[in-house]
């Protein structure tokens, strides 16, 4: 389906599961200074760094970027990383149509789902005027990065509904693969989702509306 649907689509679920950055916060520049100077610490190619890093936990990145590399580096590393990052909040600021979208939220199941750790997600859903939900899912909750289903797994059981009943909101290639491996539906922020498989893809969350019932289904309407 097209980044801009040429109908209105309609979908139902019970709970969403949001991921952060790319979906509801755009911190683009703040990773881009982060990973870049680590990249050339490496010796490593900025471009090819940032296409690996993004939708994953940043272990998990440096063992695809540098395979000889001890695990135990790695995690110490992304300790670091996630310090520096967590320390730039400058450039962060929402998706289009993300305030909204979580004030419609407001007492219905959702959680977040992110790759970030509780102080990072802290730090940029802060930096972005935004608020944390009440279930979050950070990187401590969790033992393998996505597109391992974990996460969302994760969500959907802290929630207590059916995976099979949530739709999962993601930017990334890693994260549409994970919500998809869970068993979700897919609302994929950005054109590149389509290619990632996304069950539907928006060009962002201006245009989404949720509403619900008494039965609590959650209506999901996307529109052109």
């Amino acid at each position: 389906m097209p980044a801009t649907t040429a109908a209105t689509v309609v979908l139902t679920a019970r709970a969403l599961l949001l991921d952060m950055d790319g979906t509801l916060v755009d911190s683009g520049p703040a990773v881009e200074r982060v990973w870049r100077a680590w990249a050339a610490k490496q010796g490593l190619d900025g471009d090819r760094v940032l296409e690996v890093v993004h939708g994953r936990q940043g272990f998990a990145s440096m063992a695809i970027l540098l395979p000889d590399r001890p695990m135990e580096v790695n995690h110490a590393e992304n300790a670091e990383m996630l310090a520096r990052e967590t320390a730039d909040t400058e450039g962060v600021v929402p998706i289009g149509g993300a305030p909204a979208l979580l004030a419609s939220l407001t007492g219905l199941p959702h959680a977040l789902v992110t790759s970030a750790d509780d102080a990072l997600a802290r730090a940029r859903m802060g930096a972005a005027g935004l608020p944390v939900p009440a279930v979050a899912v950070t990187a401590e909750h969790v033992t393998r990065s996505k597109p391992d289903p974990e996460g969302f797994l994760l969500g959907a059981e802290l929630l207590g509904i059916d995976p099979r009943e949530c739709i999962v909101f993601e930017d990334s290639e890693a994260g549409t693969r994970a919500g998809l491996a869970a068993g979700m539906r897919v609302i994929g922020v950005g054109p590149a989702t389509t290619a990632y498989g996304a069950t539907v893809t928006v060009t962002d969350l201006t245009q989404i509306q949720v509403s619900t019932n008494d039965s609590g289904t959650l209506t999901v309407t996307i529109t052109p």
